[in-house]
């Protein structure tokens, strides 16, 4: 099988042809990708690898090192998605993350990508949630107690910040609204117990709307453009970030790891939602409607850590947004999973 290596930057594309275009130019690495990698050596685990970011994170791990391992775990409950990363060069295991025994038979790794969690439907099932999103990290945590553990988290487990500041720095409380939210920090508090009972080295990784066309707050807006609805503006603002850019910062952060973990926020810049649906409706040629106000607070973040350890993010509004409208007028296919980034009371 023929894997491709890191590359230089390539120039980005002006849109994209189709899924494949997409997911190729999404797990596309770079040569400091690659330089990280070759300082963490030994087979990369991801759990949770069938969610919505974990194909292509573990396909630009496998092209970033392409001498090493790639193992991806799940459930593997979307049609075709094991025998699509097998055939990308990704071992994969079907496993419930909430089985101790399926835990224990998972190979050794000393890198573990962790993005197993529910969110989406999570009012009437909460014990499930909070299952998933405290419970088994505990189990992940005490399991791979040896390796560097990279968690996923969500900036939702802030308390809103005020839209004229910078965004919540990762030293600030962590009092959010809603159970769901509040199983986040959960899950948070496990990594750093058994990070702090047993040295493990990693990073919680407070991740703000990944934004990849088939959804994401921009695929959210395009939608409502395109069918003549009104864009909501009680969440007035959000961070944004292309997923690839977050997929290679997610594979980064294995080579910052530390003991104790730490949190590191990962998005990009704050954008006002009322711009980013005004920059659409121009590209899409159609009128943007809005309803409410601007609220004076958001769930924000402020990533000055991160950019400091890697550099702003790459891609910029001006590119997804061409991008978003380009797939939204092709009619490019959508996950169907919206980001409901407009709700204000943690109930999703």
């Amino acid at each position: 099988m023929s894997i491709s290596p890191a590359q230089p930057e390539a120039s980005l594309p002006a849109a994209f042809d189709d899924e494949e275009h997409l997911e190729e130019v999404m797990s596309r690495p770079s040569a400091a990708l690659a330089a990280d990698l070759a300082r963490v050596p030994g087979d990369i685990l991801v759990l949770g690898v069938g969610g919505k970011m974990g194909p292509t994170l573990a396909r630009m791990a496998r092209r970033a090192a392409p001498g090493r391992r790639v193992i991806g775990v799940a459930r593997f409950s979307e049609p075709g998605l094991k025998a699509r990363l097998q055939a990308q060069g990704i071992e994969c295991i079907e496993a419930d993350l909430l089985s101790r025994e399926a835990l224990a038979a998972l190979p050794e790794a000393p890198n573990v990508v962790y993005m197993a969690g529910r969110k989406f439907g999570s009012q009437g099932s909460e014990w499930l949630t909070w299952a998933m999103n405290a419970h088994v990290p505990a189990l992940v945590a005490e399991r791979y107690a040896r390796s560097r553990i990279v968690a996923f988290s969500t900036a939702c487990v802030y308390a809103f910040a005020d839209t004229a500041g910078p965004g919540a720095a990762e030293s600030a409380p962590l009092t959010p609204p809603g159970e769901y939210a509040n199983s986040c920090v959960a899950r948070e508090r496990m990594f750093q117990h058994f990070s702090h009972a047993h040295g493990t080295p990693g990073v919680l990784l407070r991740l703000s709307y990944a934004i990849d066309m088939r959804y994401g707050v921009l695929h959210d807006l395009a939608a409502a453009l395109l069918a003549g609805r009104e864009i909501p503006l009680a969440m007035g603002h959000a961070n944004l970030i292309w997923q690839g850019d977050a997929n290679e910062r997610a594979l980064r952060a294995l080579a910052a790891c530390e003991a104790p973990t730490r949190p590191l926020n990962l998005s990009g810049p704050i954008v006002p939602i009322r711009e980013a649906a005004l920059g659409l409706a121009r590209r899409l040629g159609c009128e943007a409607r809005f309803s409410g106000r601007e609220s004076p607070s958001a769930w924000l973040v402020d990533c000055a850590q991160t950019d400091a350890l890697w550099g702003p993010p790459p891609v910029g509004l001006g590119t997804l947004l061409d991008w978003t409208a380009a797939w939204a007028r092709r009619g490019g296919r959508s996950l169907g999973k919206p980001t409901h980034f407009e709700v204000r009371d943690g109930q999703y």
